[in-house]
């Protein structure tokens, strides 16, 4: 089954009927997994723009990743950064400026881009918006938006926006069952925000952005049925990420891998059976997936996965694990220090700001 034949989100009856998401985790049949625009094409366009997201989808993603910040007359913007220092050379925090004032930025990044709305993209996906007769049309129904809501922002406040964003662009399908519901995946970074997540935005499914495992497994419980994985590349190598992948695929949970440029790394996740590959290498994903298609096809339909790893140089694989467990071992320090802050952002006694 190829990613543009996987399902989208199971729905409570049975998988959804659209492509995108991808099939149930508990399955152990071998798929490929589906191709994530880390803030769209971050490698070849300005990232979080829309020429990103644009220049995504035509090299091959199935899936499109973004990052959420609030201005301060609240309306939700895609930036990983809180402040436009970086990408737009302003010194100046997003939260502090108004949307008349970040619509007219550029980024410092060729092509210099205007930073983009969450409603832009939720347009241009519906069919709704298409900045210039140049610019692509929307894309099938099989793309969906995986969000990663940052926590610089209080959850009781962006939350809600967020939910309004996405009701303000109805989709033309949804009278037939198909809706933002089934295209877009809440990324969060702790309990407390995924809290706030299934109280604004319910029927959502929701996925852990994160690089501890310890704090993750908090979300195998029963308690976190509907909570999927959106993990560091790195913490799943080796013996402990092997464990959490069988328990992960024990509880039919989906995991998703941050953040995979190098070849060997996409390799090994098609290997690892992952649901999906989040990359700002997104033209490279494709030629590496495309690659496990012909030695599957060539063999017949099976053997994909052995196939896939034939072409892998083991000294490269030697030192790229090296590099993994030097940061298991970083990760496991920071997760060690920042615990009480993983647990508690975004709990009460946040200021507001509205």
């Amino acid at each position: 089954m190829s990613p543009q034949e996987m399902p989208l989100l199971p729905g409570q009856n049975g998988p959804a009927s659209v492509p995108g998401f991808g099939s149930g985790s508990g399955s152990a049949r071998p798929r490929l997994p589906q191709n994530i625009g880390h803030r769209g094409y971050n490698a070849a366009f300005p990232e979080n723009s829309m020429a990103a997201f644009h220049g995504a989808i035509a090299a091959g993603a199935q899936a499109l990743e973004t990052d959420l910040h609030l201005s301060h007359d609240g309306v939700v913007v895609l930036s990983h950064d809180a402040t436009l220092k970086r990408c737009f050379g302003v010194d100046k925090k997003i939260a502090d400026c108004d949307w008349s004032y970040l619509r007219t930025l550029q980024t410092v990044k060729e092509p210099r881009q205007g930073m983009a709305r969450l409603t832009d993209l939720l347009e241009w996906l519906a069919g709704r918006r298409r900045e210039s007769e140049s610019a692509p049309a929307a894309p099938a129904l099989s793309v969906w938006v995986l969000l990663d809501i940052k926590t610089d922002d209080d959850p009781e406040v962006l939350m809600p926006a967020v939910a309004r964003a996405i009701e303000s662009v109805p989709l033309p399908d949804e009278g037939r069952g198909v809706g933002w519901r089934e295209r877009i995946v809440v990324g969060c970074w702790n309990e407390n925000y995924i809290h706030h997540a299934r109280r604004h935005l319910p029927g959502h499914q929701l996925a852990f952005i994160g690089f501890s495992l310890l704090y993750a497994r908090k979300f195998l419980s029963d308690k976190h049925p509907d909570v999927h994985f959106n993990l560091f590349q790195a913490c799943l190598v080796g013996p402990l990420g092997a464990s959490f992948r069988r328990a992960a695929r024990k509880r039919g949970r989906k995991l998703f891998v941050w953040t995979v440029n190098e070849e060997g790394w996409m390799e090994w996740a098609v290997r690892k059976n992952l649901d999906g590959v989040i990359t700002d290498e997104v033209g490279k994903l494709a030629g590496v997936l495309d690659r496990f298609l012909a030695a599957k096809a060539k063999r017949g339909g099976g053997g994909g996965a052995r196939a896939a790893a034939e072409g892998i140089r083991w000294p490269r694989m030697i030192r790229l694990y090296v590099a993994a467990i030097f940061w298991q071992a970083l990760t496991l320090l920071v997760s060690a220090l920042l615990w009480h802050r993983l647990s508690t952002m975004g709990g009460r006694g946040k200021p507001k700001r509205g």
